[in-house]
């Protein structure tokens, strides 16, 4: 159910950014990646815990970065973050141990991520295709 709900979350909103024009704008995706990757500083937040706030914090950085960086060179990096986040909720239990997450937010959040990322290289690859020959 959580894979179901984050693809079709991930593709409903991209869609309506599309459909009114918010993704005409380059910022739209990185702010999204930095939304995304401000939810486990909030469950650390939610769970009581300074220690998973801080090191959540850390990991929040780099992505910060990725957003940023894609925004202002080439939003494929923001492809790559939304991707790499996705790869981060697959192994985040392992990692780090941030009381606040829900059982089922791993699962979500990877699926959305993994949409996200690929619904903005459609939306890149479609931007670079040639015109075609009328």
């Amino acid at each position: 159910m959580e894979y179901l709900a984050g693809a079709g979350l991930a593709l409903g909103v991209s869609l309506l950014a599309t459909v009114i024009g918010f993704d005409k704008d380059r910022a739209f995706y990185p702010t999204l990646m930095i939304v995304i990757a401000s939810y486990y500083g909030l469950f650390a937040v939610m769970g009581g815990s300074l220690e998973a706030l801080v090191i959540e914090s850390a990991v929040l950085l780099v992505f910060l970065a990725a957003a940023i960086l894609g925004f202002r060179k080439n939003l494929w990096l923001v492809v790559g973050a939304l991707f790499g986040h996705g790869i981060f909720d697959l192994v985040h239990g392992h990692l780090i141990t941030n009381p606040g997450v829900p059982a089922w937010w791993p699962m979500f959040c990877l699926t959305y991520d993994v949409v996200a990322a690929g619904y903005l290289a459609w939306l890149l690859k479609r931007a670079d295709a040639p015109e075609p020959a009328l």
